[in-house]
Order: structure tokens, then C-alpha cells, then sequence
């Protein structure tokens, strides 16, 4: 990549990261409800789905080229069942009442570096970005691997540390979320409703 590009790309990293999605959502929404420890459990796993991702994107724009591009479209469906999966675990809660359970689930234990790992191994936003930087910043300029391998190994470092910044403006606002909790998991909900259907649009 021409060292004049890199404002580029480092801008497109940046509004890709920071923008609402399915990885900067689960930061915020775990934060506000188990506090920063467990989100910060959960974002461990954010950032291996994420690495994972990047490197398996080097591979298939190495080996494959742009011909893989097309099969990215089939795990939007997954991404977005598994966003409804996690909207329907936010809302649950407000149709039943309060029982044994409710205490359990407000330790975080749900919150892991699994689920973390299984929001974005499924995440298609991050998919189609590490697709398109390898793509459109590196390929057209050189077929080498090790340029290719520099810049995917770089990408983790992008949206995971967006990522931290939803999760502490989540601890930030779990005051605020303690005294509104309906209402913000309803929103949290529809936000995710929302990424799911326009990964399958």
C-alpha cells in the first residue's frame, strides 16, 4: 500500500470500528448490565473472533482472491440469527417475573469470552471490512503475502479498540441504565433487530 493511502485507510478503519454494529453493541449493552470485569470478559473474545476473522481473510484474498467474496453473503444469515438470538435474551427478562434465575443472570456468567468469540466469528460487518481493506488497500498494489499477513495482523487492533470505547461509555452509564433498565434493554433489543435485518437485506 502507497504510504499516501494510509490516511485513507486509517480513517476507513476508524468509521468502520466505531460505528454501531453487532460487536460495539454487546460491548455497550454488557457493560451497562454486568459492569466493566465481565465486558471486559466478553471483549476478549470480541477481539480473537476478530483476529480470527482478519487472518482468515488474508488467506482467502491470498489463495482465492475476490472469488470467496460472494460466499460472505450466506453467513449474514447466521450473523443475523444469532443478533435475534441475543435481541430475544435482552427482552426475555420483562415477560416473566423474577425468580431464582433473575440473580443468576445478573452476575455476567453469561457474558463470556464465548459468546464473545461467537458475536463476531459470526459478525458479517467485520467480515466484508477485513474483505474490503485487503482488498481495495493492499491487493491492487502487491500479490505479497507478508503485505497482505501485515495489514491483517494490524486489523484486530481496529474495531476491538472501538469496541472499548462503547464498553466504557457503558460503565459510564450503568448508573443511568440501573434506574431504566427496561427501557434501555428494549432499545439495546431493536438496535440488534435492526443489524440483523440489514446483514440480510
Amino acid at each position: 500500500m502507497p504510504v499516501s493511502l494510509l490516511p485513507s485507510f486509517l480513517f476507513f478503519c476508524f468509521v468502520n470500528g466505531i460505528t454501531p454494529g453487532p460487536a460495539n453493541l454487546c460491548s455497550l449493552s454488557a457493560a451497562m448490565n454486568y459492569g466493566k470485569k465481565a465486558a471486559l470478559r466478553q471483549w476478549r473474545g470480541l477481539f480473537t473472533g476478530f483476529a480470527v476473522v482478519a487472518l482468515a481473510s488474508v488467506l482467502i484474498n491470498y489463495f482465492l482472491g475476490s472469488v470467496m467474496g460472494e460466499y460472505v453473503r450466506y453467513m449474514a444469515w447466521v450473523g443475523a440469527a444469532y443478533l435475534l438470538w441475543m435481541a430475544w435474551r435482552l427482552i426475555r427478562p420483562l415477560f416473566r417475573e423474577a425468580g431464582p434465575g433473575a440473580a443468576r443472570a445478573a452476575d455476567g456468567r453469561g457474558v463470556s469470552f464465548w459468546t464473545g468469540l461467537a458475536v463476531n466469528l459470526t459478525n458479517v460487518k467485520i467480515m466484508v471490512f477485513c474483505m474490503t481493506a485487503l482488498s481495495s488497500f493492499v491487493l491492487p498494489y502487491t500479490r505479497s503475502f507478508l503485505s497482505l499477513l501485515l495489514v491483517g495482523l494490524f486489523l484486530p487492533f481496529t474495531g476491538p479498540v472501538c469496541n472499548l470505547a462503547w464498553l466504557f461509555a457503558g460503565v459510564k452509564l450503568q448508573a443511568l441504565f440501573d434506574r431504566h433498565k427496561a427501557l434501555f434493554n428494549v432499545l439495546m433489543a431493536l438496535s440488534l433487530m435492526y443489524c440483523a435485518v440489514a446483514l440480510v437485506r
